[in-house]
């Protein structure tokens, strides 16, 4: 992409250079089963850690959430009378 903005050959030489390491990525993670798994395992326990955060954040933020005045009503109340 950098290279259609740019237009010119630095710029299409490490699009090129990025374009082949993203390739040699997947051969290596093609080629390592285990590494692929793992990253596959990591990945869904950040998922989980995300969402842990998350909801940490809104409980955080709904305790500092200062609570509504109570109101006392207009007026005045008579008690109960027996």
């Amino acid at each position: 992409m950098a290279a259609k903005v740019l237009n010119s050959p630095r710029a299409v030489e490490m699009s090129v250079y990025i374009v082949r390491a993203f390739v040699r990525f997947r051969e290596m993670l093609s080629s390592h089963r285990e590494l692929s798994a793992k990253l596959g395992e990591l990945e869904a326990r950040l998922d989980d850690h995300d969402q842990a955060i998350g909801g940490l954040i809104r409980a955080i933020k709904a305790l500092m959430e200062p609570e509504a005045p109570r109101k006392r009503p207009i007026g005045y109340i008579r008690g109960s009378e027996d």
